[in-house]
């Protein structure tokens, strides 16, 4: 398996109970396509609400849960493509009829289903201008380093410490826009689990294994590891102190990209630990580029060398 996520398949069953409801059973107008009528409700800040919402912003309830919600139509469609074990759909019960889209999703998923006022899946949704269908309660997924499925010459993006969920969520993006195999988050950073981290990648963050690794130290145990195995594997940095253009390099074996943390760039120990050091040219009066910015550039002129330089 080339990326270490599969499409689409039978996604894990539900592993809890029913969600407290006030009543049972979504407005006639509006069921959802198969029956609901016997399904739970819930239209008060009941003990499953606060437990759903406490994943919007507590990352240390996210984590003991091992849940976190998964909002808007393409990471919804991402998550069923890449077989993601969503736990349960939260669906609107009230307002108008739900859409084709939403009633297909319902139909086909094997997830619980639990209907929920318009209210409070907008308290979810987290957006002031519309109400959501769905909202998926997914599983979290932490793949260890050494168990990627990796094919030959792998690219790996290693993230230094990401300080923001969003910046995050765009590298993640375009990590999967250009063809790594994976992303790792290194040393204490954001969470690709944190909401703003999902709706940035678009869904990327389903189709892309996220690691998360606690040092630099693990990313070298992982390249030796590499190369004892036969498979050399390069750490390839991005600062603007770095030795040589970043078209200079030749990045067609396997290679990790290190991105350094958006205010403090590449730390000491990943100067230490990087084969080479690139730089990306720049004009303009900017001192540099954002790490996602750069990231995505880098991203793209390694694709540009793996498909023969044919990269437009």
């Amino acid at each position: 398996m080339k990326h270490g996520a599969q499409r689409r398949g039978p996604a894990q069953g539900d592993r809890r109970g029913p969600a407290q409801g006030d009543r049972r059973g979504p407005a006639k107008s509006d069921r959802p396509g198969r029956a609901q009528a016997d399904g739970p409700v819930v239209t008060t800040r009941n003990a499953s609400f606060q437990q759903w919402q406490s994943y919007l912003g507590n990352r240390a309830k996210r984590t003991r849960a091992g849940r976190f919600l998964v909002q808007g139509v393409r990471p919804l469609n991402m998550a069923v493509e890449y077989d993601w074990p969503i736990e349960t759909l939260l669906h609107r019960i009230d307002g108008a009829p739900l859409s084709e889209w939403a009633r297909g999703v319902l139909r086909a998923h094997p997830a619980r289903q639990v209907g929920i006022s318009s209210e409070l899946i907008g308290e979810l949704g987290e957006k002031e201008d519309s109400v959501p269908e769905l909202i998926g309660v997914a599983e979290t997924r932490a793949p260890r380093l050494r168990d990627l499925e990796l094919q030959r010459s792998p690219l790996i993006v290693a993230f230094d410490r990401p300080s923001s969920p969003g910046n995050l969520g765009t590298l993640i993006r375009s990590a999967d826009a250009f063809g790594a195999d994976a992303v790792v988050v290194v040393g204490h950073g954001a969470d690709p689990f944190d909401p703003q981290s999902v709706r940035a990648s678009t869904g990327s963050v389903f189709a892309r294994p996220v690691a998360t690794v606690p040092s630099v130290d693990d990313v070298v145990r992982f390249r030796d590891d590499c190369a004892r195995a036969g498979g050399r594997m390069d750490i390839v940095g991005t600062d603007e102190t770095g030795s040589r253009d970043i078209a200079q390099h030749d990045f067609t074996g396997g290679t990790v990209l290190v991105v350094g943390n958006e205010t403090r760039g590449m730390s000491a120990a990943w100067h230490a630990a990087c084969d080479a050091v690139v730089r990306i040219p720049i004009g303009g009066s900017a001192s540099s580029l954002g790490a996602p910015s750069a990231g995505a550039v880098a991203l793209y002129e390694i694709a540009r060398q793996r498909n023969g330089g044919a990269q437009r």
